[in-house]
C-alpha cells in the first residue's frame, strides 16, 4: 500500500474552514483511492494562544484544540499527526497523535505533498519522494527562490496556476520545473442542493494579502484593489451581492466604501470558520461572485480558486475574474470569467437568465476537472 503525508496547516489557519477543506481533501481523497493517507502538520510552539490571544501551552492552545476538531470532523483521528516545529532538520514533539506512528512514517512514507512548503518534510519522511505543493503562485516562488534549503528538500513542485511555466505566463518560476495540477474534491461532501430564492452572489476572502504583492512585483494590484475596480457592480445587477471577508480594522474605510455602493460585508471569521460553516455559507448562495489578485489576472496565469471548486461541485456558478482560464477550463456556462465591471454585469445576468442550466453546468465542470479521483489518480499511481 502506497503511503502519502499530506501536509496542513489546520492548527496555523485556526478559524479557517476553507483551508481546512483543502488539506483534508487531498488526505481523504488518496484515502478513498486505497493509500494509506495521513495528514501532518508541524507549528511553532511560541505562537502557540488562547482564546485570548496570550501565548500558552501548546497542548492548551486554540490551534490544537482546532486542529484535533477538525480531524475528528473528517474521521482522521487515527491518521492525523500535530508537531512542535523543532527546527531544520529536526522533527519536534507530537503535540496531536501518537509518537511510534511519526516514528513509522519516517520509515514507510512513499509521498509528501507538502502543502504551501509548511512542512519540514525531510525530517519527518527522508526516504520519501517529496512534491511541494505551490497554492500561492508568485509567492511560493519568491520564498523558494530565496531558500536553497527549501528547493533541495523537494523532488517535484507542482502548481495549482494552470500557466505557469508556459509562455505568455508572467509569474516567477524561481528556475523550478512547474508541473500544474487541479485540486481535489469529494464530490458526495459537496452534493447539489436546491437553488436559494434569493439571488444573492456571495464569496469568502481576505481583503489584503498579508505579505503584500509577490516578490519582484512591486506594482501588481492586490485583491482588494481589483474589487475596488468593480466596486459599483451592485448598481448594474438585480443579484444581492455579499463579501464574507477577513478584512483589518485599518480597512474600515473600504468597509464602508463597499456598504455604500451596495454590497453587503460579513465577517469571514463568523460566517466560515469551521468546514461546516464554510459548505453552509457556499451551499446557501446563489452564484459565486468574486476578483482575483492582480498577480494572478495580469499575468494570465491560469490560477483558479480551491473556493470556486466547492462552489462549482455545489452546483452554483462562478462568477470570477479572469485569470486566463479559458486555456485552462471550460468556460462560459457554469464558470463565467470576466475582466471589468461590464463584464461581471454581463456574467450575472447571463446567470440569472439560466440558473439551472448554469448550476447544471458548474457541476459537471467539478465532475469532469475536480473530482478527487480524477485528480488524485495519476499523482498516486506515480508514487506507488
Amino acid at each position: 500500500m502506497t503511503v502519502v503525508v499530506v501536509a496542513g496547516a489546520l492548527a496555523n489557519k485556526a478559524g479557517s474552514g476553507g483551508e481546512a477543506w483543502i488539506r483534508t481533501s487531498w488526505v481523504r481523497g488518496f484515502a478513498r483511492l486505497g493509500a494509506e493517507a495521513w495528514l501532518v502538520e508541524e507549528i511553532d510552539p511560541a505562537a502557540c494562544t488562547d482564546a485570548a490571544g496570550r501565548r500558552c501551552r501548546p497542548a492548551d492552545s486554540v490551534q490544537a484544540a482546532y486542529f484535533a476538531e477538525v480531524v475528528e470532523r473528517f474521521d482522521l483521528a487515527e491518521r492525523a499527526l500535530l508537531r512542535g516545529r523543532a527546527g531544520a532538520g529536526r522533527a519536534g514533539d507530537v503535540l496531536f497523535g501518537r509518537a511510534e506512528d511519526a516514528a513509522r512514517l519516517a520509515e514507510t512514507a512513499d509521498l509528501v505533498v507538502n502543502v504551501g512548503g509548511h512542512l519540514d518534510a525531510r525530517a519527518l519522511a527522508p526516504r520519501a519522494t517529496v512534491a511541494y505543493l505551490d497554492i500561492d503562485p508568485g509567492w511560493s516562488q519568491g520564498w523558494l527562490a530565496g531558500d536553497d534549503a527549501a528547493r533541495a528538500g523537494h523532488d517535484v513542485f507542482w502548481t495549482i496556476a494552470a500557466h505557469l511555466g508556459r509562455p505568455g505566463c508572467g509569474l516567477p518560476t524561481a528556475g523550478l520545473p512547474w508541473r500544474p495540477v487541479r485540486q481535489p474534491v469529494l464530490l458526495e461532501d459537496w452534493p447539489v442542493t436546491p437553488m436559494p430564492d434569493e439571488a444573492r452572489a456571495t464569496t469568502v476572502a481576505t481583503w489584503r494579502h498579508p505579505f503584500g504583492p509577490p516578490e519582484g512585483m512591486d506594482g501588481a494590484p492586490g485583491k482588494h484593489h481589483e474589487f475596488r475596480r468593480i466596486i459599483d457592480l451592485p448598481r448594474r445587477t438585480p443579484a444581492a451581492l455579499e463579501l464574507a471577508l477577513a478584512i483589518d480594522p485599518g480597512d474600515d474605510g473600504d468597509r464602508d466604501r463597499l456598504a455604500a455602493h451596495g454590497w453587503a460585508v460579513r465577517d469571514a471569521r463568523t460566517v466560515a470558520a469551521t468546514p461546516d460553516d464554510f459548505r453552509s455559507y457556499v451551499q446557501g448562495s446563489w452564484a459565486e461572485l468574486s476578483a482575483a489578485q492582480g498577480a494572478y489576472v495580469h499575468t494570465g496565469s491560469g490560477w483558479f480558486s480551491d473556493r470556486s471548486v466547492r462552489y462549482l461541485a455545489s452546483g452554483r456558478p462562478v462568477v470570477v475574474q479572469d485569470t486566463g482560464l479559458a486555456g485552462a477550463l471550460p468556460v462560459g456556462e457554469g464558470l463565467l470569467p470576466f475582466d471589468d465591471l461590464d463584464g461581471a454585469a454581463g456574467a450575472l445576468s447571463a446567470v440569472a437568465a439560466d440558473p439551472t442550466g448554469h448550476s447544471q453546468a458548474a457541476r459537471a465542470l467539478a465532475e469532469r476537472c475536480f473530482a478527487a479521483e480524477v485528480v488524485l489518480a495519476p499523482l498516486l499511481e506515480e508514487a506507488a
